[in-house]
């Protein structure tokens, strides 16, 4: 008899998981659409850098230093909202969270269009990165309640893909607005793209899990035995020498990352002296290549279990790469150079996130994340202004890629030790 109730009770779960696994392929397609809309507001205002209208209105001119800025102010922001807000979502409802910061998004880039002044320029960018910070972890949160733990890669992989696709799109479509209808149409058709993105989230984005942890956590209690235990996995986490190395990488990988994103169509037109159209098309293909690299990277990373040294080869080829770029020339050879670079730096980004998990405890993983994400982002933010104050100083373009290629260079042998062991 108990073995027929444990038959069926298998059977009823077998079931249950099937359902799950056919609705909920929606929730990832709605936190992709956030992921891409936000990555569009991320780098937007870098195709503005090397406009004059824009920089007029803004009382600048072309000042490469305070252009970084805004890119710099909006990552800074970003990172410390990421580490301190990142809990939010277990917190409130996640989905009901998202539709208030998709709404905030849409707010903020409405008053940046109208905005002709430089001061609240870098005050809106900044409230905009801490409404987008905590973004990926409650993604994260959503497909960990929602998804059983043999599909949560695949699930986390398809909202990730906004990212690559994201700087892909946005590129050519803020430069087409740019040049056809003015900086202050990029604001505006940003702001009109959250209305969709506002619906795929209510439609998609629904599960009862969602709401059930939530209640669970407002009625339980903790033991004291499981409170002794989160302090000392917290404390060993924090002693972890290969948790700090691996930190460290992280801060050179989103340094290449951001850096390319606050300046790649600047430098392409100023520094290459590629035509403004040409670059809003060619500008995209880099980024077409980080979306195959991640996805190739993460296959051969999952079949040969070698996290470190993927991604060890995967940021050294990045910045040969752009250290290639320096010594070109010709327009086609300058992006095909830039596109094998981007695909590298693809390679090693789904790669990064499981080598912390290899490297930490699963009790920790939310305290782990934080720094590693919030840490990454903060030295992020400061890419962008640095390439401009060195561009600044040496009246050259090639200086700030450059500095990519020596932070890179160095992140990268900082993994040596980890290679045979993870």
């Amino acid at each position: 008899m108990a073995n027929q109730q444990v038959s069926v009770s298998s059977v009823t779960n077998e079931l249950e998981t099937q359902q799950e696994e056919k609705v909920n392929w929606f929730i990832p397609i709605g936190l992709f659409s956030c992921v891409l809309l936000a990555f569009f507001d991320k780098i937007s205002i870098a195709a503005l850098f090397s406009d004059e209208q824009f920089q007029k209105a803004l009382g600048i001119d072309f000042d490469p230093t305070r252009l970084g800025l805004l890119m710099s102010a909006f990552l800074f922001a970003y990172g410390i909202s990421s580490m301190v807000l990142s809990g939010i979502g277990d917190k409130f409802h996640p989905t009901k969270m998202l539709l208030f910061m998709v709404s905030s998004w849409c707010f903020l880039m409405i008053f940046m269009g109208f905005t002709h002044h430089y001061g609240t320029m870098v005050f809106l960018r900044i409230l905009l990165g801490i409404a987008e910070g905590p973004l990926l972890a409650i993604s994260y949160a959503i497909v960990r309640r929602t998804f059983p733990q043999k599909m949560q890669a695949r699930a986390t992989m398809l909202w990730l893909l906004g990212t690559p696709l994201g700087a892909a799109l946005g590129f050519p479509i803020s430069l087409y607005l740019l040049h056809n209808f003015g900086w202050q149409s990029t604001f505006f058709v940003m702001a009109a793209f959250t209305v969709p993105v506002w619906w795929l989230i209510i439609i998609g984005i629904r599960h009862p899990n969602l709401s059930h942890k939530q209640n669970k956590n407002a009625n339980g209690q903790v033991s004291p035995h499981e409170i002794a235990e989160t302090k000392l996995q917290r404390n060993i986490l924090l002693r972890n020498s290969h948790f700090w190395i691996i930190c460290l990488f992280n801060i050179a990988f989103l340094i290449y990352l951001w850096g390319m994103n606050g300046w790649l169509p600047s430098y392409l037109i100023k520094g290459k002296s590629i035509n403004l159209e040409h670059a809003g098309i060619l500008s995209s293909l880099p980024f077409i290549a980080m979306l195959f690299g991640e996805a190739i990277g993460a296959w051969l990373s999952d079949r040969y279990d070698r996290r470190a040294l993927v991604c060890f080869i995967s940021l050294l080829g990045a910045v040969a790469g752009l250290a290639g770029v320096l010594l070109l020339d010709n327009t086609y050879s300058i992006i095909l150079m830039m596109a094998f670079s981007m695909f590298m730096w693809g390679a090693g980004a789904p790669n990064i996130f499981a080598l912390l998990a290899k490297a930490t405890q699963k009790q920790v993983s939310a305290l782990a994340g934080g720094i590693f994400n919030g840490l990454g982002n903060l030295a992020g933010a400061a890419a962008p202004l640095l390439m401009g104050v060195l561009i600044t100083i040496t009246h050259d373009m090639d200086s700030g890629l450059l500095f990519i290629v020596i932070i890179g260079l160095i992140g990268s042998l900082l993994l040596l030790p980890l290679i045979k062991k993870y």
